[in-house]
Order: C-alpha cells, then sequence, then structure tokens
C-alpha cells in the first residue's frame, strides 16, 4: 500500500516533467533545443547526468549536448558513435517498454567500444535495486508520424536517490523522451521555415525556387500546417491545407477551405483561440474531426507575405498532442486517486470538501426576502457599494462580493427535523481489518480493501463521494441530505460491509464503524474531517467489541 504522502511527491514530479516539456518548446534553435532536453534531463526527472546522441546523415549517432558535469560535457560533446554499437547497446539488456537497461552485469562488455563514455568509479550495490557506476539507462527517440526511424537516443546516469528508476520514473523518462523527438523534428522544421521565410523575403531574384521551398516544408511536413486569411471580411478563413492535417481532422482540403480554426475549435475553447495572437502566438486546444470527435492540438502562429508588399497571411503549425494530453490526464488521476482502490485519496477529497465550503459563516435568513439577499446579495447594496455613482468601481463587500452566489453548507439538525438538507462527511473505519492482516498477510487486507471499496462505491449516487483515507479508513461525503438520511446511508453502507469477503478461497469479514460529521460554512476541512472522526469513535466505543466484529 502506497504512503499517503505518495501522491504529493507525485504531483511534485508531474510539475517537474510539466515544465522541462514545456521549456522544450521555447528553446529558438535545433542547437538550443538539444541543450534544452539534456537540461531537462537534470533539472526535470532527477538524474545528475544527461546526454543527448543524435543520428547524423550518415547513420552514425554524435554526442550533441551534456548536461551535469562541465568536464564530461567538455571531453565527448561533438564525438561520434557508430550506429552498430548503438544497435548492439538498443538490443542488450532488460526492455522497459521503449527503454533500455544495461545493469553493469552485461555491460562491462561495452567498455572498449566505440562509443563515447563517461562514468565515475563507485562501490558495489548494497541492495537489489541501487544504481551501479556502471549500470546504462537509454531512451530512444524516435521520429513522429508512426514510424520506428530512430531520431536520437537520451543516456542518463546517477539517479539523485541512488536507484534504479520504478514504474513512475520509467514512465516519466519514457514520456519525456517522446516529447523530446517532438520538439527536435519540431526545432528542425521551424529551421528549415525560417530559412524559407528569409529567402522569400531578401531574394527577390530568387523568388520561385524561394516559394517551391516553400511549398515542399509546407506540404511535407510531419505536422498539420494551414495558411489561413488576415484581416477582412473573411479573417481566419483557411486557404491552403497540407495532407498531414487532412489525416489529422479527417476531412479533405477541398472541405476545409469551407471553415476557419473557429469554426473547428471545440465550444469550451473558443476563448483561448480568441486570445491566440498572430505573430508568435500559441494555445493547446480541441478541434473537431469528421466523425464529430475531438482532438487535443497545439497551434503555432506566424505571419507571411505573399511578396515583399503582397496580403499578409496567417501560418499556422497543427502538432497533434493527444497523447501527450492523456498522459498528464492519467499522471494526474494517479496522483488524486490510491492506487490500490482507484478512489479519491486524501489530497483529492480535501479538495473537493475545500470547494464546498467557505470561511464565512452561514447566517440563517428568517424571510423568504431574506433568503433571496442570502443567495444573490443585496441589489441596492451592490449599487450603491459595489460601485460608485459616477459609473467607477467602488470595494466589495469583505468575504464576498456583490451577487455571490455561494450556497452556503449547514447542518441539519439531530434533535429537530426541519427539513434542513446539509453536506453529510460520513467517517469509515474498518473493525477486524488488523486481524486479517496479521493473520493472512497483506495480500489479503489489500484484496479486503479494494472489495470495501467497490461495495461502497455501488451503495452511493452518481454525485457522491467515496474516498479512502488512509489504511482501513474511508470517507463518504453525501449532500443533500438530513440528519435521518445520513443515519440510513451508514446502516446501509454497514451491512454492504458486513457480508463475507473471499480471497483466494476463504472468507473473512469485516465490520464498520461510522461517524457522522457535517460540513458546514465557517469550518476547516481538518475541523470538519476531525468531527466526524470523533464521532465515528464515540460510536465504535458504543458498540461491544463482538458486536463491532461483523463476524
Amino acid at each position: 500500500m502506497e504512503a499517503e504522502s505518495e501522491p504529493y511527491v507525485r504531483l511534485a514530479t508531474m510539475r517537474q516533467l510539466h515544465q522541462a516539456v514545456a521549456d522544450l518548446n521555447t528553446a529558438r534553435s535545433l542547437a538550443d533545443t538539444l541543450q534544452t532536453v539534456a537540461d531537462g534531463i537534470v533539472a526535470g526527472l532527477g538524474y545528475e547526468l544527461g546526454c543527448v546522441n543524435l543520428v547524423r546523415p550518415d547513420g552514425d549517432l554524435v554526442i550533441a549536448a551534456f548536461a551535469g558535469n562541465a568536464a564530461a560535457e567538455a571531453l565527448i560533446t561533438g564525438r561520434v558513435g557508430s550506429r552498430t554499437s548503438w544497435e548492439r547497446r538498443l538490443s542488450m539488456g532488460e526492455a522497459w517498454d521503449d527503454l533500455r537497461f544495461i545493469p553493469h552485469t552485461e555491460g562491462w562488455v561495452l567498455l572498449d567500444d566505440d562509443v563515447p563514455q563517461w562514468h565515475t568509479e563507485g562501490p558495489e550495490p548494497r541492495f537489489e535495486d541501487e544504481w551501479h557506476p556502471l549500470d546504462r539507462l537509454y531512451a530512444p527517440m524516435y521520429a513522429s508520424g508512426g514510424g520506428r526511424d530512430l531520431l536520437g537516443v537520451i543516456s542518463v546516469d546517477r539517479p539523485r536517490n541512488g536507484r534504479r528508476p520504478g514504474a513512475w520514473g520509467r514512465e516519466a523518462l519514457q514520456m519525456y523522451a517522446s516529447q523530446a523527438a517532438i520538439a527536435i523534428s519540431n526545432a528542425r522544421l521551424r529551421a528549415n521555415m525560417q530559412r524559407a521565410l528569409v529567402r522569400l523575403e531578401r531574394e527577390q531574384q530568387a523568388l520561385r525556387a524561394s516559394e517551391e521551398s516553400f511549398r515542399q516544408a509546407f506540404e511535407y511536413a510531419p505536422s498539420g500546417m494551414a495558411i489561413a486569411e488576415m484581416g477582412g471580411d473573411q479573417h481566419g478563413r483557411l486557404l491552403r491545407t497540407n495532407d498531414a492535417l487532412c489525416r489529422l481532422l479527417g476531412r479533405p482540403a477541398s472541405v476545409l477551405r469551407r471553415y476557419s480554426f473557429a469554426d473547428l475549435v471545440h465550444p469550451e475553447d473558443i476563448g483561448t483561440l480568441l486570445r491566440t495572437s498572430a505573430e508568435g502566438g500559441r494555445a493547446e486546444l480541441r478541434l473537431s474531426r469528421r466523425d464529430g470527435t475531438y482532438l487535443w492540438v497545439s497551434l503555432r502562429n506566424s505571419v507571411v507575405a505573399d511578396t515583399a508588399d503582397g496580403p499578409r497571411f496567417l501560418l499556422t503549425h497543427v502538432e497533434d498532442i493527444e497523447e501527450r494530453k492523456r498522459h498528464e490526464l492519467n499522471l494526474a488521476h494517479r496522483a488524486s486517486h490510491d492506487a490500490l482502490t482507484g478512489l479519491p485519496n486524501s489530497a483529492e477529497l480535501k479538495s473537493r470538501l475545500s470547494a464546498r465550503i467557505c470561511e464565512r459563516p452561514h447566517s440563517p435568513a428568517t424571510t423568504a426576502i431574506e433568503e433571496l439577499d442570502a443567495a444573490y446579495g443585496d441589489v441596492e447594496s451592490s449599487l450603491t457599494h459595489g460601485y460608485q455613482a459616477d459609473g467607477y468601481e467602488g470595494e466589495a463587500a469583505p468575504g464576498g462580493g456583490p451577487f455571490d452566489h455561494h450556497v452556503h453548507a449547514v447542518a441539519p439538525d439531530p434533535e429537530h427535523d426541519d427539513g434542513t438538507k446539509g453536506l453529510a462527511v460520513l467517517f469509515c473505519d474498518l473493525d477486524g481489518f488488523k486481524s486479517i492482516n496479521d493473520r493472512f498477510g497483506h495480500h489479503t487486507g489489500d484484496a479486503v480493501l479494494i472489495e470495501v471499496a467497490r461495495r461502497l462505491s455501488t451503495c452511493v449516487r452518481d454525485g457522491d463521494t467515496v474516498a479512502r483515507l488512509g489504511g482501513d479508513e474511508f470517507v463518504v461525503l453525501a449532500d443533500g441530505l438530513g440528519a435521518a438520511d445520513a443515519a440510513d446511508l451508514a446502516v446501509r453502507l454497514r451491512n454492504a460491509i458486513i457480508p463475507p469477503i473471499r480471497v483466494d478461497g476463504r472468507a473473512v469479514r469485516v465490520g464498520a464503524s461510522f461517524g457522522i460529521g457535517w460540513a458546514e460554512c465557517g469550518m476547516t476541512v481538518e475541523e470538519v474531517l476531525r468531527s466526524a472522526d470523533q464521532r465515528m469513535y464515540v460510536e465504535k466505543r458504543s458498540r461491544s467489541k463482538v458486536h463491532r466484529r461483523a463476524g
């Protein structure tokens, strides 16, 4: 079972990785991009050394960038290793998806080949997954377009934690290598495009040759490209698209010429598109495909002119980032959900609870008019205090401005049912779970937790939240319940947990103690959870031990 702090560590790692990937798109040249790739390995992935080996036109690989050690950088940058030696390395050792790990027990045979190397002496590993100075880890980079054309190889060394990377670290390195390959390909493409644009501007006598160079770069670019009108009534209308963009959106060029990007963008992303500047603007948004689905793309704009004094057009580079977005969403989900049960974890529970309550205590309204004022703000006050008579905006009231639409969370009275509905917080602690772990082992305990999570999830409504707080503690958030409703829900949840759970042919049983708390505005998240926790312990002590155990 994962430690409670691990999701926070993963979230920090994801942020570092996201920043490293974002930095790849800020480099201005191919050389800058290659050095940014190497720097990102050290800054964002937790390795002390990072090296980028780039495939040359003759097939051999040259060390194009190095980060982490100035002496090593000066010694081996620019040196070349043969393609044959590299192919040998990429076929040895252990395959971690696209990564290739060669332990020191096998890699000693590579010490005398022609691939430039840098390593430091060190002691033998003390435990199984400790990193050895002669261990090697490679992340191949393949050109985009669905093929397996080798673009280069990232090699890393000396993880800062001293251990071989686990599944999380391997996935991060593999994702980074994929994004680095795209960035290097795009840097080459941008270099070609910039050269074409310079020729169009400076070489008037070679206009036809320049136009042909631009046409080829446009038509045969691996990523989508489009030219659109700029200014006038038809601003933004697509004039020309390349085959890659047509394939990306599943529409022929003749159909795309009827649209602008504003016609194709997802309704939720139209604001992002409108805020993207024409010159140098970048945006990540969703475009519709012919089958009605939406695809995540990255748009990058530049302005080009047909001739020196001719009309200007908008050149847009469209890159498919669907896989990266899917990885980001998956990483975000793993950072906010319990790895064992798949339920929201403690951090996600607190985030959802925090979004429902505010710092301002609820003041109960006594009349219908006061209820409206509480929900929408006092119109007269907003006119006199929110805005001055001369039309300039004044100060808003502390704790929320005029027309504050927040619906305050209140707690029903457990003694008198006056119809008040609130956000119930049911704190669940399993009874007898520790003895199952002690008798049958953690494998059985994990299976019990997974089944309990499933049973709890099937007993609540779609809008409710079932979260694992840690260990054998769960929390259920159920909004719109009265005191009797919450008590009934606790009974249903307990009855769902009691039936035997079969694990590896044996039946085990656990009980459950529930404490019912209520989330109220004016309380902190910690106070809400502590209140429900304390009531759970009161309820647990009120029953005998035999009664608490389900059997």
